[in-house]
């Protein structure tokens, strides 16, 4: 398997996070076992560059924010390359709300008419080319006026310094709880209770992750949750198993575990 990443240029840091290419080399008669794919909030595009996706029209999708898992098939998937969005990265590209796709997956081209782009990518010699071609495209979509949203932008600095409610937020940022709550849905993709709890989650999962032997009930309080119970309950429907299972399958990705 060949994985690259790249660092966004300077015209596109502010909206993607980050740029991926993933390259599987399949084994005639040998399966990959399925994944389970864990959310953690960001929306994604993924293209799709094998022959097959092309000819079905199925190489190109958004997927939208999620609050649960999905299992993904790795055996279907030859040559991919993506680009995790940061919050507001979504109305930056495409001029719309991010909550539209909450926990969808939405065919690019209803989006980005732009007809050429698997094509590009498919021709570009390398998969530095590639992802550096894909760069140069989301670049150019960037809307002349797009700007950072000044409450939103606040508000996700202050959920990240601080272990505050909603409420406290607002009134941190200057403005009223539902104005931040509608502005944060639409910037980022989903409400700004369920952001914070998808970010205790992958907290746990960085350290489960990282293979450090903690026991539950420190590991809940450190990530900022009540109880181990309430972190064990979490942890369950975000991911549809509990740590210890995680533990045990974890792999070179956080957020991809076998499924057995």
């Amino acid at each position: 398997m060949l994985f690259l990443t790249l660092e966004p240029s300077r015209p596109l840091r502010l909206w993607a996070k980050s740029l991926w290419y993933c390259r599987m080399r399949h084994v005639p008669g040998v399966s990959r076992p399925r994944e389970r794919v864990l959310p953690n909030g960001n929306l994604q595009i993924i293209i799709d560059l094998s022959a097959g996706a092309r000819r079905r029209g199925s190489a190109t999708i958004v997927v939208g924010a999620r609050m649960r898992y999905e299992i993904l098939d790795p055996t279907a998937l030859d040559e991919v390359l993506g680009v995790e969005l940061q919050p507001g990265g979504f109305p930056a590209l495409f001029g719309d709300r991010a909550d539209l796709v909450f926990e969808q997956t939405v065919a690019l081209d209803a989006l980005w008419r732009e007809t050429t782009v698997v094509e590009r990518l498919a021709d570009a010699a390398t998969p530095s080319e590639k992802l550096a071609v894909f760069d140069m495209l989301l670049a150019r979509r960037l809307r002349g006026g797009a700007e950072r949203s000044a409450p939103v932008d606040r508000a996700i600095e202050y959920f990240r310094r601080e272990r505050g409610t909603v409420a406290s937020c607002a009134r941190s940022v200057g403005i009223s709880e539902r104005r931040l709550s509608q502005a944060f849905r639409e910037q980022v993709g989903l409400p700004p209770k369920s952001w914070c709890r998808l970010r205790r989650f992958q907290s746990a999962l960085r350290v489960l992750h990282s293979g450090i032997e903690i026991p539950w009930a420190e590991l809940a309080l450190e990530c900022g949750y009540y109880d181990q119970s309430h972190f064990a309950n979490e942890f369950r429907a975000f991911s549809g198993i509990d740590p210890t299972t995680y533990s045990r399958r974890r792999g070179a990705w956080r957020n991809h575990v076998a499924v057995d």
